[in-house]
């Protein structure tokens, strides 16, 4: 009997356990002892500073006006002043760039970790997680660290040396007056705390909101010529502008409560100031205070106030910059499901280009009830060329990728030369293998990145014989900066012929032994699917190829041709013999053949 599913889990971590998440940054952190120590003396100078401008005032005031205007005692309580500003403004200086450096540091790391980290995982990995939300990731979440590193944290210190100094210091001008403080203290900062979680919760939703406007503008303007198209000009402008409003009516909720907290804040601060003051003014009045000390414990309580009601806001902050921080540490986690064996077995060289299916079952994880191939068998011999036609979802994309290994199968073995995939390197696999996709794949970067990406040394020599070969040279010289030049996002400046080659082109400079191709010339013009035929025979000669064909009029100088359905073999022989035997290959190559005349 199955059991029960398990309950949905919480999304509310615990924060103990949330601000455990930031030890990660801490351990990108502490690579850089140098720059934390001088942080650290960096915001134990400022904070000290800081608690010494009240008692410069004390004496300026003792020592100057009270004085009976000696000028020499103002001048040397001013000079006093100025040295202490000196030092607040040079300290200031080293800490802000010490934190800057390290929040930046910090953050290009854990950046480049967990990119490095993503490139090992498997595809399984992206079908279950969308690429989108783990870009969003390593931006969004890496500046909320960064924000943390480089500001949350020094401010949080900062604060805190400060608090715990300016109390010391007026216990040490009045215990009393320090005593009606710390009472007033949490007065003060307890509807700050509650308010302000309010206002970030409103703030979230604000932000949520600001990204639905960019999603739209996103998905708007990368659809540009179907909103045209279809004339959704004005039904387009409508959703942007209901977003906007919806935009605008969250962050009125949130101005509103602010201008709340703000009248609340302003008058408990105050208020508690002048109470404090009005029992000081009775201590002056009375002797048992100097003007300037009276003057010095409002200057200083207020900068206490203050601290106490940032550590508040930063605590708020360290939360979000630890829930980041868990969404990157998750990504780390991740373990990929295909890694070298401890001891993988070297293929034999030279290659040969052998591949073998051995009664092969798989089922892809996110369609588990739904086998991929059933008791599959397949032997390629070396330089053979072996089409793979049948219906969709028979199972034809599944051998392309148990081949190169993003899979493995449930039970039975994918050879390469030989040698069981699960015990060879899978680098060392996929380096045997060139593949031309249907859909191609063209990178936001130069024509001569693109073109060199199946071998990253090639130099121009090789790259122009390549794209000789595969018919793109004309084109690539006609770019305007030939191989510089940017082909935009997916190849935007090229036409699907155009891209083809380039394809074509890259998997001619891998030199690979085996060749799998799904079948490039599905959805081009009679001229561009000449000029990427003629490529592929170059490409084909004298390599191991395996051909998903979708069109059936390519497949007939193909040495055997494989008909598969639900996984599984059902009819092997030559385009004439399978013709002539009427089963499936027969049915579908009627199909379209009727279809194309």
């Amino acid at each position: 009997m199955a059991s029960a599913p398990p309950p949905p889990a919480s999304t509310e971590v615990a924060p103990s356990r949330r601000i455990g998440n930031l030890a990660m940054v801490w351990r990108a952190a502490r690579a850089y002892p140098l720059q934390i120590a001088g942080a650290c003396v960096a915001l134990a100078v400022t904070s000290a500073a800081t608690i010494a401008i009240p008692y410069s005032f004390k004496r300026v005031i003792d020592r100057g006006f009270a004085a009976g205007g000696d000028s020499q005692a103002v001048s040397g309580a001013f000079h006093y002043m100025l040295m202490i500003v000196v030092v607040l403004a040079i300290g200031t200086a080293f800490r802000f760039y010490f934190v800057s450096w390290l929040g930046e540091r910090v953050v290009a790391d854990i950046r480049t970790q967990v990119q490095r980290h993503l490139l090992t995982l498997t595809p399984r990995f992206y079908e279950e997680n969308r690429p989108s939300e783990i870009a969003s990731r390593l931006t969004a979440d890496t500046g909320q660290i960064e924000t943390v590193v480089g500001s949350t944290v020094s401010i949080a210190l900062r604060n805190l040396f400060t608090s715990v100094g300016g109390l010391v210091y007026l216990f040490t001008i009045s215990p009393k007056l320090t005593g009606l403080l710390v009472v007033a203290i949490p007065l003060i900062i307890a509807p700050i705390a509650l308010l302000g979680k309010r206002v970030r919760s409103y703030s979230r939703t604000s932000q949520d909101r600001i990204a639905d406007v960019g999603s739209i503008v996103t998905e708007t303007l990368g659809a540009m010529k179907i909103v045209q198209a279809f004339g959704q000009e004005r039904r387009e402008s409508e959703r942007f502008s209901d977003a906007v409003e919806a935009t605008m009516a969250a962050a009125r909720k949130r101005i509103l409560l602010r201008a709340i907290m703000t009248a609340i804040v302003i008058g408990l601060v105050f208020g508690a100031i002048t109470l404090v003051m009005w029992e000081g003014a009775i201590d002056v009045a009375a002797g048992r205070l100097s003007g300037g000390a009276i003057a010095a414990f409002v200057l200083t309580g207020g900068i206490v106030a203050g601290a106490f009601g940032a550590l508040t806001e930063v605590y708020g902050d360290l939360l979000r910059g630890a829930g980041a921080a868990g969404r990157l540490a998750e990504l780390l986690d991740e373990r990929p499901e295909i890694a070298p064996p401890a001891h993988p077995i070297a293929l034999p060289q030279p290659p040969q280009g052998r591949v073998d299916f051995a009664q092969v079952e798989f089922r892809y994880p996110t369609r588990p009830d739904l086998p991929a191939l059933h008791d599959f068998s397949l032997s390629v011999a070396p330089g053979e060329t072996v089409a793979i036609v049948g219906p969709s979802g028979a199972g034809k994309s599944t051998l392309f990728q148990l081949i190169q290994r993003f899979y493995d199968p449930a039970a039975g073995t994918v050879s390469v030369d030989g040698v069981p995939l699960r015990d060879a390197d899978p680098a060392e696999v996929r380096a045997r293998i060139a593949m031309v996709p249907q859909e191609t794949v063209i990178f936001g970067t130069s024509a001569r990145d693109n073109l060199r990406y199946g071998r990253w040394d090639a130099d121009d020599a090789a790259i122009w014989h390549a794209a000789e070969a595969a018919n793109a040279a004309d084109f690539l010289r006609a770019l305007p900066d030939g191989l510089d030049t940017f082909l935009g996002e997916g190849g935007a400046r090229l036409s699907g012929g155009q891209r083809q080659r380039v394809a074509i082109a890259r998997a001619l400079l891998r030199d690979a032994p085996i060749l799998l191709l799904d079948e490039a010339t599905s959805a081009l013009d009679a001229e561009s699917e000449r000029l990427v035929q003629d490529a592929l025979e170059r490409l084909m000669a004298d390599r191991t190829t395996i051909v998903i064909a979708h069109r059936l009029a390519t497949v007939r100088a193909a040495d055997r041709i494989v008909v598969m359905d639900e996984g599984r073999i059902v009819e092997q022989g030559t385009h004439a013999t399978l013709f002539a035997r009427g089963g499936l290959y027969a049915r579908l190559a009627s199909l379209q053949f009727n279809e194309a005349a």
